[in-house]
């Protein structure tokens, strides 16, 4: 039993098939199991999108399949799916059935590529990798056999205003669509475009083709989505400027937004920095007014409102919430815990991170994937005054159980539905206060 991890907060590799399902009219095609279809959907309930979920195409990996491989039925399952749906790109991604018996799907993804046909392999078996580093794969496949057949139409670095977005994983962070969304808002009103490329707010195909033309890319992640970073500085020649964690509130999206604002007029973007800085002002005092607008409630309530926090969640909102909380909302950071799977590597520089929002108060944290062993560590904790718990649906039961408040901010999430909510930038500090006191004052009879 010490191998099983409990509670787990996100999915094999083959769960990056929602980074597809973002695309605009790209479908995914799963050379797998059926099992691994509805395990996906199971996990991340409401993410259909164009053709995902249930809607998802499969060869239904069988003993036979096993047997003889897979790939004849493959290359029906993709014709197929030309004939049934009006795609602009098909991405196939190998389960772990295909990935052991070694069928050669990038050979048969080169075949329709030569017909015309945009198709996209990736190896996504389940033991490869979580879906956090599998969304690198992924958008790593389709730029090197989808966005450099396009490449010399579309010449490295020829928009210096234009810039690639790597932000939020698609379906695993319940915001993110309102995050590109607000990402992209922000990024325009320094000066800048932006090719968010997922969600609504993408041009599709199209923005993917155009990758190459930016004059920079900008990196918000504690580590997820490096490798596409990195990739594209090799490929294109695009440096870029790195934010380690979701930027909410004042305080960071200020912060966010000069480093953007700074980095862009060292590579030579023809950015108004005037311009920025009274788009950043009018946008500071807008959330500052609504803060301003908290006075009362905050002075009624003192007495009956949340002093402490323990965060479950992956480190780019474990480390934005605790810096937020602290500074802007009164609420101390405890103990928190890092869901996500962070590779060592990236752990040390998490921490410095985190440790760099107080110089007074030190914020324990602790990366464990298994979720089941971080609320047992919760359960043991004792702290003064009222708590609050900003995790996943499983976490619901806990909260209750210590007396704390709840806030459903992670996946899976049966408690809250969310269309196009954010938590990044100005609006999204205030949709979290929003979000935290109203959880609050739902416990007052």
């Amino acid at each position: 039993m010490n191998n099983v991890i409990e509670q787990e907060r996100y999915t094999c590799a083959i769960g990056a098939l929602q980074s597809v399902v973002a695309i605009p009219r790209a479908v995914p095609i799963l050379h797998s199991g059926p099992g691994c279809g509805d395990m996906i959907q199971g996990f991340f309930e409401r993410s259909t999108g164009y053709a995902g979920g249930s809607t998802s195409p499969c060869t239904n990996f069988s003993e036979k399949e096993v047997v003889f491989g897979g790939i004849d039925r493959l290359r029906d399952i993709v014709a197929n799916t030309y004939k049934v749906l009006d795609t602009d790109l098909q991405v196939i991604l190998t389960g772990c059935t295909a990935g052991i018996v070694g069928d050669d799907v990038d050979s048969l993804a080169e075949e329709f590529r030569e017909k015309g046909k945009p198709v996209v392999s990736v190896e996504a078996a389940g033991f490869k990798c979580n879906n956090y580093e599998a969304h690198s794969l992924v958008v790593g496949a389709i730029i090197d056999q989808y966005v450099d057949l396009y490449a010399d139409d579309n010449e490295s670095r020829s928009e210096p205003n234009t810039v690639n977005l790597l932000a939020s994983l698609p379906y695993q962070d319940p915001f993110w669509k309102g995050n590109f969304g607000e990402y992209k808002r922000l990024l325009e009103g320094l000066g800048l475009k932006v090719h968010v490329l997922f969600g609504p707010q993408s041009d599709g195909v199209k923005e993917w083709q155009k990758i190459p033309r930016s004059g920079f890319n900008i990196l918000v992640s504690p580590w997820y989505g490096k490798p596409i970073a990195d990739k594209l500085k090799a490929k294109y020649g695009q440096p870029y400027t790195w934010f380690p964690h979701i930027p909410i509130g004042a305080n960071q999206t200020e912060r966010f937004l000069r480093q953007v604002l700074d980095f862009a007029l060292e590579q030579g973007a023809s950015v108004d920095r005037g311009k920025a800085e009274a788009f950043i002002k009018r946008e500071r005092e807008a959330y500052y007014e609504e803060i301003d607008n908290l006075a009362t409630f905050l002075l009624e309530f003192r007495y009956g409102l949340p002093s402490h926090v323990h965060i479950l969640h992956d480190a780019g909102y474990v480390v934005g919430l605790s810096k937020f909380l602290l500074h802007e909302v009164g609420i101390v950071p405890k103990e928190q815990f890092v869901t996500d799977n962070t590779p060592e590597k990236y752990q040390a520089q998490i921490e410095a991170e985190l440790s760099s929002t107080s110089d007074k108060r030190k914020i324990p944290i602790t990366f464990e994937p298994d979720a089941g062993l971080a609320q047992e560590a919760i359960r043991r904790l004792s702290h003064n005054g009222r708590g609050l718990i900003i995790g996943s649906g499983w976490d619901k039961e806990l909260a209750k159980e210590k007396n704390y408040d709840f806030l459903s901010a992670a996946l899976p999430s049966p408690y809250r539905l969310v269309l196009s909510t954010n938590y990044a930038g100005f609006s999204g500090g205030l949709r979290v206060i929003e979000d935290i006191y109203h959880n609050v004052l739902a416990t007052y009879r």
